[in-house]
């Protein structure tokens, strides 16, 4: 792929898969709790939390990362604290893409892990409640293995997004080649170009072959999660 990509362009590719795996990795456990919390969990406040969720989904993309540059910019509450406390700086750079790109996945993944969860019969949580077993363990022992097709999908689901997100990205921190610039990010810079347009169709092939790689993962994941859980 280095030879049939130009520098410029594997830049791009691989950075854009650094930014969607650390997405996923970091948001994957609030993702299951939120999940959980949704499905199980009567509390003040869901409906709230349900709509906030899901608000990515609905604002527009440019819009998501304005917010996310007026909290998380040097100069916004939490970045600025970030910041003085920990040196670790968002606005501008691939961390603050791997942010974008997790809270615009977010609520796909919430959406698929909370309709895995669901599908459990509460009657099976609450006969290993009744044998001893601590709510965690519970949820360690019999919920996570019934859902893990589940949280493979929304996994899958969360790094198909990040990949192709684009609008909260470039809002927050640019399009800097080498730096910030994304797979979606390069793809537009060529197309502004006059005679780059071959390099774009050579990104968008990565792009579609990436995400049918991921979809095919995810696929042959599942089914060996369900045949795990169908054996135990």
């Amino acid at each position: 792929m280095t030879g049939w990509l130009g520098p410029e362009e594997w830049q791009a590719v691989a950075l854009s898969l650094k930014v969607s795996l650390w997405a996923v990795a970091l948001s994957l456990p609030f993702g299951i709790f939120i999940a959980y919390a949704l499905a199980r969990w009567e509390f003040r406040g869901k409906q709230v939390l349900n709509g906030l969720v899901h608000l990515p989904l609905i604002l527009p993309p440019v819009v998501t990362g304005y917010l996310l540059l007026l909290t998380f910019g040097r100069r916004g509450a939490l970045g600025g604290w970030l910041d003085e406390t920990f040196g670790l700086v968002l606005a501008f750079r691939w961390t603050g893409a791997a942010l974008a790109a997790a809270i615009m996945a977010f609520p796909l993944m919430v959406r698929a892990i909370r309709l895995a969860i669901e599908a459990v019969d509460p009657k099976l949580e609450e006969a290993a409640a009744t044998l001893g077993a601590a709510r965690l363990q519970v949820f360690a022992t019999v919920t996570l293995p019934l859902i893990l097709p589940g949280v493979i999908a929304g996994a899958v689901l969360a790094f198909a997004k990040a990949m192709g997100e684009f609008g909260a990205t470039i809002t927050f921190v640019s399009n800097i080649p080498g730096q910030t610039q994304t797979l979606p990010s390069a793809i537009y810079t060529f197309l502004q170009v006059p005679g780059a347009e071959t390099a774009a169709l050579r990104l968008v092939v990565v792009s579609v072959a990436v995400a049918m790689g991921a979809l095919v993962a995810s696929e042959l994941l599942a089914r060996r999660a369900i045949r795990r859980a169908a054996g135990a």
